[in-house]
């Protein structure tokens, strides 16, 4: 979190029937106007593996200032939501949160009945894990080391996931000062250099817990900047220092939009870029997103669409935790506005934090339904398959039970069409009949489901999502879907491209003398293209080296990029990206120009 939360005013407790009412979707259906349909094709290979979804993977925050933290509510909400990981002590608190006292540096506000204890107590009656963030601010590796004592050897609590610290670049060292941080100096190498100290202090306790040490989100302020008394950026001094002692990496996502439409792209116009980034610095590392949230739109229909793409691109990915900030956050009520026809609270938590301004509290706002429709997906222990959408206006998932069932989300971002979308499988074949569908609609206060529609076709209303549960028909193997090949595998299919129907957007983060290129190929075509062979010169001297999604050759400044065997096809209005970190010396000027399979794209 950047910085302490608003305290809430004070409140009244709700009824609990009224919140388990809204929760477990018994109000009333909201009415839509009749809306215009497109038409969208998605392609769903079952036998294309992404990733398993961790016992991680779905998380939440909770901080200790909010007073219902603890209640049996909070753990029906959380249970509800599919919640698997719920993170603690609060955001910012972290560093200035002493365990063992249950206050905070500076006389920050702590809520009553929010110790440690009853915070477990109330995870495990969710069906949940705790994640804790052991204070690097104003703390110790004894203190930490201790916290891990009394929760897994004392009270045998088995907490696995430990971080240490919360946003520390944001201690001063780059000019913004938001997070507690008490160390004489506050580099990126004194950082680095004390996460060791932790984690030797912390593993020797318990050597079986996984530690995370904090890192800048790419692309975001302040990663790729140098900061007074280090040499280089926070996650290549953090990474060189502690990479190898440290179980995964911690980054937080909240994206800045200024519209709805613009949220709604950021899963995949940043998501993908962050990871490979990512991937680039430290291949092997883990990675859990233990703060993210929408920025915008917070508490309005445009959230709810945005929550479970952000989760599940964020998995697809690669990470293995990604945690809503948050529970009950509180809010400013100057700042209510209207979106999309209902009122925005600016509230970043996922229920009402119960503000004056606001409905009653644990009123679920539209991404907690979000997160529901994630669990009608799938859970933890499902494999996560490859689903290609042909309208940037529909994000489609889908996930391969280990039964052989399938279950895809389609997502229509679209505020005013419904999508007609057209469905074909790879590897799945669907039982014949009508598939279950749960649909949550615009502005809605429950989840609904029907039989509806058919495997092959289905209506998505305008700006809402559908989960459809298709069983597996005859033909149809429980045989896990395989994984991803690696990097230098690819297709030996003939390539195939009508010459015109290709886009190319190159995209960079640089540094002195290195950068992480993205590079995306759309095919805005009529007909698929059926392997790839991507050419072009770099104008200056940006040397490749590691890549990913592609085999990528250099000779001189020229450079061919081939697809793997497991994205050769780009449908009709679909894309693909490939990665590669690079190395430069006077210039890393952009490529001017493109070609697919020798046929020149647009740029």
């Amino acid at each position: 979190m950047r910085g302490f939360p608003v305290r809430p005013a004070p409140r009244r407790l709700a009824l609990a029937g009224a919140v388990l009412l809204a929760a477990g979707g018994l109000a009333a259906v909201v009415m839509r106007p009749a809306a215009a349909a497109t038409a969208t094709t998605v392609s769903v290979d079952a036998g294309q593996a992404l990733r398993t979804i961790d016992g991680a993977g779905v998380g939440m925050n909770v901080a200790v200032w909010d007073a219902h933290m603890n209640e049996a509510a909070t753990s029906t909400l959380l249970s509800g939501a599919g919640v698997k990981t719920v993170r603690y002590p609060g955001g910012g608190y972290s560093d200035g949160y002493h365990w063992q006292t249950h206050t905070v540096e500076g006389g920050g506000y702590v809520a009553a009945n929010t110790e440690f204890d009853p915070f477990v107590a109330m995870v495990h009656a969710a069906g949940a894990q705790p994640i804790i963030t052991a204070n690097y601010g104003s703390g110790t590796p004894q203190e930490a080391a201790d916290w891990v004592r009394y929760a897994n050897v004392t009270k045998g609590y088995g907490i696995k996931y430990w971080e240490i610290g919360n946003e520390l670049y944001g201690n001063g060292l780059y000019g913004a000062t938001w997070e507690t941080d008490k160390h004489d100096s506050h580099t990126a190498t004194t950082y680095a250099t004390n996460v060791l100290q932790f984690v030797t202090a912390m593993k020797a306790v318990d050597p079986t817990i996984k530690i995370g040490a904090v890192l800048t989100t790419p692309g975001a302020w302040p990663d790729g900047i140098v900061g007074p008394g280090d040499t280089q950026d926070w996650n290549h001094t953090v990474l060189s220092i502690a990479g190898s002692k440290i179980d995964f990496g911690i980054v937080h996502h909240y994206p800045y939009s200024t519209s709805e439409s613009e949220l709604l792209t950021k899963p995949q116009t940043e998501i993908p870029t962050m990871m490979n980034t990512l991937k680039s610095l430290a291949p092997n590392l883990a990675v859990a997103v233990t703060e993210a949230n929408s920025q915008y739109a917070l508490n309005t229909s445009p959230s709810g669409l945005y929550t479970p793409d952000m989760y599940l691109t964020w998995m697809e990915q690669g990470a293995f935790n990604v945690d809503w900030w948050n529970m009950r956050n509180g809010t400013d009520c100057s700042k209510v506005t209207t979106i999309q026809g209902a009122t925005d609270y600016n509230d970043g938590s996922i229920v009402s934090s119960g503000a004056s301004c606001e409905p009653a509290v644990n009123t679920p706002f539209p991404s907690y339904y979000g997160l529901q429709m994630l669990q009608k997906l799938g859970g933890a222990g499902d494999t996560l398959v490859r689903a290609n959408s042909s309208s940037g206006l529909l994000s489609a998932h889908a996930v391969k039970k280990a039964n052989g069932d399938v279950s895809v989300m389609l997502i229509n971002k679209d505020p005013s069409n419904d999508a007609t979308v057209s469905l074909n499988y790879a590897g799945f074949t669907p039982a014949a009949g009508a598939p279950t569908v749960y649909s949550y609609l615009k502005n809605a206060t429950a989840i609904g489901s029907a039989s509806a529609g058919t495997a092959a076709t289905q209506t998505v209303p305008a700006y809402s999502i559908a989960v459809v549960q298709l069983h597996k028909g005859s033909g149809t193997t429980s045989a896990s879907p395989s994984a991803s090949p690696s990097r230098s595998t690819s297709t030996s299919a003939s390539p195939s491209a009508p010459a015109g129907t290709c886009r190319v957007t190159y995209t960079k983060q640089e540094w002195q003398g290195g950068l992480v290129a993205t590079v995306t190929i759309a095919n805005p075509g009529t007909a698929a293209i059926n392997g790839w062979r991507l050419t072009y010169t770099f104008p200056g001297d940006t040397k490749v080296g590691n890549a990913w999604n592609a085999t990528v050759t250099q000779s001189g400044a020229a450079v061919t990029a081939v697809n793997a065997s497991y994205n050769a096809v780009i449908p009709p209005g679909g894309s693909t990206s490939f990665g590669f970190q690079g190395s430069w010396t006077a210039n890393d000027a952009s490529p001017a120009s493109f070609a697919l399979n020798g046929s020149a794209c647009a740029s």
